[in-house]
């Protein structure tokens, strides 16, 4: 009896095969819990070999913040500046550390896990996945504490912050779309993991983590137009929008952002099936 005419019948197939898209996506769905356990161990390995373990989750984002909140508080013109300065930074910083996690891990999601992917038959789209997981177990503690701060610095609470729950989960959607595209990028060439902190410096410099878009493109409607459009930013503004009355998110963001999610997570799903069977055999 030939094992491999009973292979496909079974749900398995070949080494160095692609399977095909419906059944990669359903036993990748099935083993979803590999890519959560992977996810917990190496959020808590990671903060195990730090004196300060859990609390450097927070500690990061706020030390962000800090710096660069002094350096442009000074550097930019006042017109450019919110009133609320301090909350409109910490918001901006806090979201858009929820982004780089994912896209600068998403990048070594496989070329990282080299043994790995080398020694065990898995749908390997559960890598990014755990990296994303990951970031989602870090953005919960980050975003309680950037609740209190809000509420130091006088930002009164409402019930429109539930609606941080949703946004977030649509970024991570879109992370996850994000760090799929990557990491198969980062198979193909190692170069392009050097030019992932690159794209993050200018992606914060662009999404307005530390000034008013509005204001500073005020007399520009076409630059206004591209900078309401960049998808880091509109995931800060809808998050912005829900927790700062004062910064309502424009309305071209809040039709952008499901847009972008849906977008990044079907052209990042197809493309890294696409090169299933080569992952590893390179490494």
């Amino acid at each position: 009896m030939d094992a491999r005419r009973h292979a496909p019948a079974d749900g398995l197939y070949e080494v160095g095969r692609r399977p095909a898209f419906a059944a990669y996506v359903v036993e990748a769905w099935r083993r979803r819990g590999f890519a959560l356990t992977l996810a917990g161990y190496r959020l808590i390995g990671g903060l195990l070999q730090n004196r300060l373990g859990v609390l450097w989750i927070v500690l990061k984002p706020v030390l962000t913040a800090m710096i660069y909140g002094t350096i442009f508080g000074f550097v930019l013109a006042p017109a450019a500046r919110p009133a609320d300065f301090v909350p409109y930074v910490l918001t901006g910083v806090f979201v858009f550390e929820f982004f780089t996690g994912c896209f600068s891990g998403g990048a070594r999601s496989i070329t990282g896990n080299a043994r790995l992917v080398q020694s065990l038959g898995f749908p390997r789209i559960l890598l990014p996945l755990s990296v994303v997981a990951e970031q989602v177990m870090r953005i919960v503690p980050t975003m309680l504490l950037l609740g209190i701060l809000l509420l130091v610095f006088g930002v009164p609470i409402t019930w429109s912050w539930l609606l941080v729950i949703p946004i977030l989960a649509l970024m991570a959607v879109f992370n996850f779309g994000v760090a799929l595209i990557v990491a198969r990028m980062s198979v193909w060439t190692r170069d392009v993991q050097q030019f992932i902190p690159i794209i993050n410096r200018v992606l914060f410099y662009v999404s307005s983590v530390f000034f008013q878009v509005d204001l500073v493109f005020a007399d520009n409607p076409l630059l206004l137009t591209i900078a309401h459009s960049i998808p880091t930013y509109d995931f800060i503004a809808l998050v912005r929008g829900v927790m700062l009355v004062d910064h309502p998110a424009p309305l071209l963001a809040v039709i952008l952002a499901p847009l972008w999610a849906v977008l990044a997570l079907v052209v990042g799903v197809v493309y890294f099936w696409h090169a299933e069977a080569r992952y590893g055999l390179s490494e």
